[in-house]
């Protein structure tokens, strides 16, 4: 997105990670100014420096949440960042947020009827649904820091062996079907076995399990998006947290899609994988093509 096409003001929901950061510090460095509102319990606190305007907001506030976006006339908005559903399947876990009625209203056929699924995409698009009858366009992060896309290539000194990239082709089928069902991004194996498949307790948590399962280490981390990926929503993120869990699982190699990962501190990121010997690739189908091992 060019600097004549950004909007003057933003709304931004912004959940765990650096992610919201990143994109915030992006958008008040154009001039653009960012109104964020952000998951009780998820965001980094630097948000509160960086943004124009800045508050917590439970998960059942939506009412509230419409109501400031309706007082600062905003009509673009970007959600980013990890919420962490698995809050919601504590005892009581949904009531603990003190949804409004609004949020009742939005989520009912979800919680309380049961008619729709609680898919990350299922719960996302309702909350896109709502946004759009306030007059507010959701938009996709990335149109506001495409840089944060990863590129295709070799990121690390260290390539992938044969064996490897036999790890690599199995675990990529696995992980595009995973996202098929919207379970998750991420899969891990070794051998063309299964260790460990995302679910609700997202990637780095599903790594360590992996880790644990597979003592012996040298595992292959695949994680990709969606074949269905709204790039408005969940886009697949790794950082040096994801190195780190990869590091103390024992693993050896990360796979990544092309122009449709978000990669944070890349300089950073190379240097931790490169320090620990870890072999990090970018790919996309067009290249695994090419890499068709017998």
């Amino acid at each position: 997105m060019t600097s004549d096409q950004l909007p003057e003001k933003i709304g931004m929901i912004a959940g765990w990670g650096l992610f919201p950061v990143v994109v915030a510090e992006a958008l008040e460095r154009s001039g653009v100014k960012v109104y964020c509102l952000g998951v009780k319990g998820h965001p980094d606190e630097r948000l509160r420096e960086i943004c124009t305007y800045y508050r917590e907001l439970g998960l059942g506030r939506f009412g509230t949440a419409f109501r400031i976006y309706k007082k600062f006339g905003l009509h673009h908005l970007v959600m980013l960042g990890k919420i962490h559903k698995k809050e919601l399947f504590k005892r009581n876990g949904w009531w603990c947020h003190l949804p409004d009625l609004r949020t009742l209203r939005m989520f009912a056929s979800h919680f309380l009827f049961r008619s729709k699924n609680n898919k990350d995409d299922s719960l996302a698009n309702t909350v896109i649904a709502e946004l759009e009858k306030e007059g507010i366009e959701v938009v996709a992060p990335t149109d506001f820091a495409p840089e944060l896309l990863a590129q295709k290539g070799q990121l690390t000194s260290r390539a992938p062996n044969d064996a490897q990239w036999k790890d690599i082709h199995f675990g990529w089928e696995l992980a595009k079907k995973l996202g098929e069902l919207d379970c998750g991004q991420c899969v891990v194996v070794k051998d063309q076995a299964v260790l460990a498949l995302e679910a609700i307790e997202g990637t780095d948590l599903c790594i360590r399990r992996a880790g644990e399962l597979c003592k012996a280490g040298g595992f292959t981390v695949v994680k990709t998006a969606k074949p269905q990926q709204d790039m408005r929503n969940d886009a697949p993120t790794v950082g040096t947290q994801t190195l780190e869990s990869i590091i103390v699982g024992g693993g050896k190699v990360l796979v990544i899609e092309a122009e449709k990962t978000i990669l944070l501190e890349k300089e950073a990121f190379i240097q931790m994988a490169n320090k620990h010997k870890l072999v990090v690739v970018v790919v996309d189908e067009e290249e695994l093509g090419k890499r068709v091992t017998s």
